[in-house]
C-alpha cells in the first residue's frame, strides 16, 4: 500500500483536534531539538491548534550549539514561541552529587549519564505544562515525538523522551515521517537532518549500528536482522505496561 502523506496529514490534524476537544485541552508543550520529529510534529500541532497554543522549549544540556540554532529556525519558520532553559549546570550537579553519595565511578556510567539528561528534560517540560496550566487557567499537555522505528528497538529513554501525554508519531516509520515533512513544505535541512540524540555525540544510526530503513524493513517483514530483533526483544519492558501486583 502506497503511503499518502497528504491524507495522513489531514488525519493527524483531525486526530489532534478531536483529542483536544474531547479532553478540554488548550495547548501543547514540546521539546524542540531542531530535528525532524520535533520539527514536523510542532508544525502539525500548530496547524491543528494554532501557533499561539504551541509552546516550544529548547533544553540544551551540554548540547551542540547547532541544535539550538536549528530549534530557533523551526520556531521562526512555523511561528510559535520558543523558550530556552539550559540544564547543563543542573545535570552536572546531580551527576556529581549522585556519584559522590553512592561512590560510583563516573568513568563507567556513560549510558546512565546519557539517560539522566532526557529524564531531566522531560521533568522540565511537565513542570512547564502544569505551571502554565495553573497560571493561565488553561490546559497544556506534553507532546511526544517518538516514532515507530525508535519504539520498535527501544531507542528511547524510559520516563525520558519516551514519556508524553500524546504521541502522534508512534505508529509512523521514519520514511513516513520524512514524507510528511516534505509534503508540509518544511525546510529540507531540518526534515532531512541526520537524526541524533544531541547527547552522545553520535547520530542515531551510528550509535545503533544499523539504519532506520533496516528497522523499517524488519517491521514490514521484508527482511530479518538478528541485532534489531534482539533489541526489540530486550526492549519488551519499555513496550509493556508496568507490572502491577493484583491481590
Amino acid at each position: 500500500m502506497i503511503f499518502n502523506a497528504d491524507k495522513e496529514i489531514e488525519k493527524i490534524i483531525q486526530f489532534i483536534k478531536d483529542y483536544f476537544t474531547k479532553n478540554n485541552l488548550t495547548g501543547v508543550v514540546m521539546g524542540i531539538s531542531g530535528g525532524k520529529d520535533s520539527t514536523i510534529a510542532s508544525c502539525l500541532y500548530a496547524k491543528a491548534l494554532g501557533t499561539e497554543n504551541v509552546i516550544g522549549v529548547t533544553i540544551p544540556c551540554n548540547s551542540l550549539k547547532t541544535d539550538e540554532k536549528d530549534a530557533r529556525k523551526v520556531a521562526d519558520y512555523i511561528g510559535f514561541q520558543l523558550y530556552q532553559f539550559d540544564l547543563g549546570e543542573v545535570f552536572q550537579k546531580q551527576f556529581d552529587g549522585l556519584n559522590k553519595v553512592f561512590n560510583i565511578n563516573p568513568d563507567i556510567t556513560k549510558e546512565a549519564a546519557i539517560n539522566l539528561k532526557p529524564r531531566l528534560r522531560m521533568s522540565t517540560l511537565y513542570y512547564i505544562a502544569q505551571a502554565l496550566s495553573i497560571q493561565n487557567n488553561k490546559s497544556y499537555i506534553v507532546g511526544g515525538t517518538g516514532n515507530k522505528c525508535e519504539i520498535y528497538v527501544g531507542y528511547f529513554t524510559k520516563f525520558g523522551d519516551g514519556a508524553s501525554d500524546l504521541n502522534i508519531f508512534g505508529d509512523l516509520t521514519v520514511s513516513e515521517i520524512l514524507a510528511i515533512g516534505d509534503a508540509l513544505g518544511l525546510p529540507k535541512e531540518l526534515v532531512h537532518k541526520p537524526p541524533a540524540d544531541g547527547l552522545s555525540g553520535q547520530t542515531d544510526e551510528e550509535k545503533l549500528g544499523f539504519t532506520y530503513q533496516e528497522v523499517e524493513d524488519v517491521i514490514n517483514n521484508k527482511t530479518t536482522n538478528e541485532k534489531i530483533m534482539r533489541m526489540h526483544k530486550n526492549a519488551a519492558h519499555k513496550h509493556n505496561p508496568i507490572p502491577i501486583y493484583l491481590k
